[in-house]
């Protein structure tokens, strides 16, 4: 049982540095695709060139 007071805080820290890279992840909006996946596969343009 004394094991738990070590493991409580370590999962604690790791599940908020977790939260707070998923957040960083949302404010610098990473996961914005403004044309979609939807309109894109089905386009008939070859995206050989990616945007920058």
């Amino acid at each position: 049982m004394e094991i738990l007071v070590y493991l409580i805080p370590i999962s604690l820290i790791l599940g908020g540095l977790g939260l707070g890279a998923f957040w960083w992840a949302v404010k610098s909006r990473q996961f914005d695709d403004p044309e979609g996946d939807s309109r894109r596969i089905l386009s008939d343009e070859w995206d050989d060139q990616p945007r920058p």
